[in-house]
C-alpha cells in the first residue's frame, strides 16, 4: 500500500496576540529545587517564566559561588531567544551578595541588553523599605562564610541587623530538604524584641510555606527570598492587584516608586 501523502491544512493559522502574557526569565542553579515550585506557587497564570539553569558546584563558598559569574552570560543567552522578557532573575541570594549587583547585571547584559535583572538581595531590601522597617533578623541554612556576604549586604544598605543566626549546610540540596518545623523554630529563635522583620534568605531554603505561621507566631512580617523576587517581579511586570494572602504581609504592599512595566 502506498504511503499516505502529507497535505498542508487548509485551516488558516491564528495566533495570540503577544500582549496576553507576561514573561519573565529564571536563572537557576544547576542543584537548585526550590525557587521553581515557588514561584508556581505565587504567580498568576498570566504570568510565565522561562527558566534556564547555571552551572554551580558545591559547598556553598564565597569562591564557589564567584565561580558563577561568568557562566551567566550563557545562561542569559538560553532564555527564549528573541522573545521579549519583561526582567529576569538570578536566583541566588548568596551569589548576589557575594559577587555584587554591578558584575551580575554586567554578565547578564551581555546576552540579553537592556533587559532589567531582579536579585533576590535588592528585592528583599525593596520589600524591607516598603514594609516601613529597618531592624531586622536574619535566618540562613548557609555556613557562616556565605552568611556573612548576605548580612554585610543588608548592614551596608542601611539595615540594623539584631541578630543572625545560620543552620551551617554546605550544600544546597539539604537546604531545599529542609523541614518546615525547623524553618519555623528557627525563625522563632532569630526572633527577639529588637527586631521589626525576620529575613529567610536562600532560594533553595523551603522558606515560602512558613511565612504566614512565622507571622502569626511573632505578629512581625516575614521576608524570604524566593517571595521577595517574585514579589518585585510582578509588582514591576504590572501585576498590582495580585495579593496571595498566605505569602506574608508583604504581597499586600505595592512596590514604592514603580509604575507598571520596569523602571529604567
Amino acid at each position: 500500500m502506498a504511503e499516505p501523502q502529507v497535505s498542508i491544512s487548509p485551516q488558516q493559522i491564528g495566533y495570540e496576540s503577544p500582549g496576553n502574557t507576561v514573561r519573565f526569565g529564571l536563572i537557576a542553579l544547576a542543584t537548585d529545587m526550590t525557587t521553581e515550585p515557588d514561584f508556581v506557587r505565587i504567580f498568576p497564570p498570566e504570568a510565565v517564566v522561562h527558566t534556564t539553569r547555571v552551572h554551580y558546584a558545591n559547598p556553598t563558598t564565597p569562591e564557589n559561588l564567584r565561580k558563577m559569574a561568568p557562566l551567566l552570560t550563557d545562561a542569559a543567552a538560553l532564555i527564549t531567544p528573541g522573545v521579549p522578557l519583561v526582567g529576569i532573575c538570578y536566583s541566588c541570594t548568596s551569589a548576589s551578595a557575594t559577587i555584587g549587583v554591578e558584575t551580575v547585571e554586567r554578565f547578564i547584559h551581555a546576552a540579553r541588553p537592556g533587559i532589567p535583572v531582579v536579585l533576590p538581595t535588592g528585592a528583599s531590601a525593596r520589600a524591607f523599605k516598603a514594609l516601613g522597617v529597618q531592624r531586622i533578623a536574619i535566618v540562613t541554612p548557609y555556613l557562616p562564610e556565605a552568611s556573612e556576604a548576605v548580612a554585610n549586604y543588608f548592614a551596608s544598605s542601611g539595615f540594623d541587623i539584631t541578630s543572625h543566626h545560620c543552620l551551617g549546610l554546605a550544600d544546597d540540596r539539604d537546604m531545599a530538604r529542609v523541614s518546615k518545623r525547623t524553618i519555623v523554630e528557627a525563625a522563632i529563635a532569630a526572633d527577639g524584641p529588637d527586631n521589626e522583620a525576620i529575613f529567610l534568605s536562600c532560594t533553595a531554603f523551603p522558606a515560602v510555606g512558613a511565612i504566614s505561621e512565622i507571622e502569626k507566631r511573632t505578629g512581625k512580617p516575614v521576608v524570604t527570598s524566593n517571595q521577595a523576587s517574585a514579589w518585585e517581579m510582578l509588582r514591576r511586570g504590572g501585576f498590582k492587584d495580585w495579593r496571595p494572602t498566605e505569602y506574608g504581609r508583604l504581597f499586600t504592599l505595592q512596590l514604592d516608586g514603580v509604575d507598571e512595566g520596569f523602571a529604567a
